[in-house]
């Protein structure tokens, strides 16, 4: 016969963890989740219309020209995106100075050393998977601040060569600025095809961003997808996290 196990728990009852407290946090305001949806609605509209500018359908050819004005309420849906992209970016840039914290634009630039090490961590975590979850910060980590940051770099390309392009059709001051990128970047087939390469650069940027936001949300559990909603989010306090 076996002598019993000193110390086994095996029979004894599991003692319930503590409830973890979490206090709620203001990180959003509105003027940036009013930025995010219609950047959000003006993009993909800006990808599915310059998408279908640059490989026209040809289901939608059946009947006669004069019978059908689809493109032109194509092109009309981009040009009116990027106008209201452009002045939505413009008041983004705005509250980068007024705002709070979590939406200064401190938060694109990795200067201090704390947000460099933070950049390896996330990329070890999101991208190599080798550990279960990077640091988590309340606002934008380290990572995500500087790819906004080329993303804000992107839209600019993508508007000035968007307006170049507007410009040899528009007698607008606003696009009439630009007509000297064209013979700059070799014609309009250099300026189109750019513009139109950039166009699947965003494409990658809207799966990679929705996908992140979900896990993030599932690895954390703060209501990471709700906050860009409500602007809430939920941090652990802060005895929890000296334990």
């Amino acid at each position: 016969m076996n002598a019993p196990v000193i110390g086994a728990t095996s029979g004894l009852p599991r003692v319930p963890k503590p409830p973890v407290e979490y206090v709620r946090i203001y990180v959003w305001e509105l003027p940036v989740r009013i930025y995010h949806w219609i950047n959000a609605v003006a993009l993909v509209a800006l990808c599915i219309t310059g998408y279908l500018i640059g490989a026209p359908s040809s289901p939608f050819y059946a009947s006669e020209s004069y019978q059908q004005y689809w493109f032109g309420w194509v092109r009309f849906i981009h040009f009116l995106c990027a106008f209201v992209y452009v002045f939505n970016f413009i008041a983004r840039l705005y509250w980068g100075f007024v705002g709070n914290r979590y939406s200064s634009w401190r938060a694109f630039f990795p200067f201090t050393k704390a947000q460099q090490t933070e950049i390896v961590e996330v990329i070890k975590a999101d991208v190599f998977e080798t550990k279960l979850h990077g640091p988590i910060s309340t606002g934008h980590n380290a990572l995500a601040g500087l790819i906004y940051f080329f993303t804000f770099l992107a839209f600019v390309f993508q508007t000035i060569t968007g307006f170049a392009l507007y410009s040899s059709m528009s007698n607008s001051w606003l696009p009439r600025m630009f007509t000297w990128i064209v013979p700059l970047m070799g014609g309009e087939f250099g300026v189109r095809f750019w513009h139109h390469l950039f166009m699947w650069f965003f494409v990658t940027f809207i799966v990679i961003h929705i996908y992140l936001a979900f896990y993030h949300d599932y690895i954390e559990g703060r209501g990471t997808v709700s906050s860009i909603i409500g602007g809430w989010k939920f941090e652990r306090e802060k005895s929890d996290k000296k334990s």
